[in-house]
């Protein structure tokens, strides 16, 4: 079932999600619905906050960039295929240089930036099966990584820009806000909540 996507503005992508336990309600259907709503979006990360709900679970499918020329071979071999379900993550490492990549997000559609971030990350968490594991990964994939776990710690990319484009971007976001914005997709908006 495709869920709609929560936009910009609402309080839940601020909230740090709670850790979930095997017998979390209707787990298995959850993470089906989130790949179906993620691949309805053309995105290729979604997190649990992103559909309405403050738990630590996000999950990945990096094949749309395995398409990209100016990637290494290999690079874009790793990224073909790669889909995973992340439960309960802690990232425990970022190394290396920062770079940069222009990054957008499902919740805030329309707006793209420049974001830094470390190339390497380490990460502990749980796929489907509740078994703990702690891998490493790099590159692109790292990246959406790092991005869909700064949605299960009430992050956006966007806090992560100098003020300067925070205030270039603000008109856009107060209108993701009101609801002023049209995606292929479906949205959810804060201030039809606030019953305006």
């Amino acid at each position: 079932m495709i869920l709609p996507i929560v936009g910009y503005g609402d309080p839940v992508l601020r909230k740090v999600g709670e850790a979930i336990t095997p017998d979390y309600p209707n787990l298995k259907e959850t993470i089906a619905n989130m790949y179906e709503t993620m691949y309805n979006a053309y995105g290729v990360g979604l997190a649990a906050p992103q559909v309405g709900m403050a738990i630590r679970l996000f999950v990945i499918d990096t094949t749309p960039f395995s398409d990209d020329d100016d990637l290494p071979s290999d690079e874009q071999k790793d990224l073909k295929g790669f889909k995973k379900t992340f439960i309960n993550a802690k990232i425990v490492k970022e190394e290396g240089e920062e770079w940069s990549f222009n990054e957008g997000c499902l919740s805030i559609p329309d707006v793209r930036e420049d974001v830094y971030r470390k190339p390497t990350v380490t990460i502990e968490y749980c796929e489907e099966d509740f078994v703990m594991k702690t891998e490493v990964f790099d590159g692109l994939i790292a990246r959406v990584i790092q991005h869909e776990y700064d949605h299960i710690e009430g992050v956006l990319f966007t806090d992560k820009i100098s003020s300067l484009k925070k205030r270039l971007i603000q008109k856009k976001l107060k209108n993701i806000t009101e609801g002023k914005t049209f995606q292929e997709y479906r949205m959810k908006f804060a201030a039809a909540k606030k019953g305006r």
